[in-house]
């Protein structure tokens, strides 16, 4: 089975649409979606009506959850707040309730996936070391689970060779036949954050265990006229550019 993993959308209709156009070239069998399908961007309803018809799994990421009123937003900074409001008044009822209703982890028959963390989901909590993974890789009810949230793609694993012992790579390619326990974040569609603009998401073959890493340019100038023109904060345009 070859699944495509995306994550962290936020609504970058340039982006999914360049992403979707590369899994096409890639015999990939499934797709997965790790939660903010909205959130930032100015294309909710476009890439909200993709993702319900292209993934079989998507669970609930905080722009989500903030979007339905699920979440208080005074943790948000007044930029991704501006874009809760607006996503909230672009979407119909129809697509807020599909918001409402994706779970907050969801499981197939060989991974995993959710947005912050595996162990407690809707609490929207970071991985960002080790130590944040461990209560994760120790609830996993499968050998590998696929994240999002800090937009900064990074495996954190448990080798079957030393499986009290947990380490992290950034290498773009790795073998998850060598996991005892992998939690693997694919980056984002939509808002890298690694200071590469691309759109990033992730493609694993479960035959092989390759795991890969894939980088896709998009037409960023688009996508942020489309955001300057919404009238959301302009450094929401600005970031696309660097990746931040």
């Amino acid at each position: 089975m070859r699944y495509a993993i995306l994550g962290d959308i936020h609504a970058n209709l340039a982006a999914l649409e360049a992403v979707l156009e590369d899994v096409a070239d890639q015999t990939v069998d499934r797709i997965l979606q790790v939660g903010d399908v909205v959130g930032y961007g100015a294309a909710p309803r476009e890439v909200v009506a993709i993702v319900r018809e292209a993934c079989l799994l998507v669970v609930k990421g905080n722009h989500d959850a903030a979007v339905v009123d699920e979440l208080d937003t005074r943790t948000f900074n007044p930029n991704a707040r501006a874009a809760v409001d607006f996503t909230k008044g672009a979407l119909t009822e129809v697509e807020l309730a599909w918001l409402r209703a994706l779970p907050m982890t969801a499981m197939n028959e060989h991974c995993v996936i959710a947005h912050g963390t595996y162990a407690r989901p809707e609490r929207f909590d970071y991985i960002q070391s080790t130590e944040d993974a461990e209560p994760s890789l120790d609830a996993l009810p499968r050998k590998v689970c696929f994240l999002g949230h800090t937009h900064v793609p990074v495996s954190i694993l448990r080798l079957e060779e030393s499986p009290l012992e947990t380490s992290y790579t950034i290498d773009r390619e790795i073998d998850l036949k060598l996991a005892h326990r992998a939690l693997v974040n694919v980056g984002s569609v939509g808002q890298p954050r690694d200071e590469d603009p691309r759109a990033c998401y992730g493609l694993w073959d479960t035959i092989t265990g390759r795991m890969s890493l894939r980088r896709v340019e998009y037409d960023i100038d688009r996508e942020a006229d489309r955001i300057r023109r919404a009238g959301l904060p302009s450094i929401l345009a600005d970031r696309l550019f660097l990746g931040i």
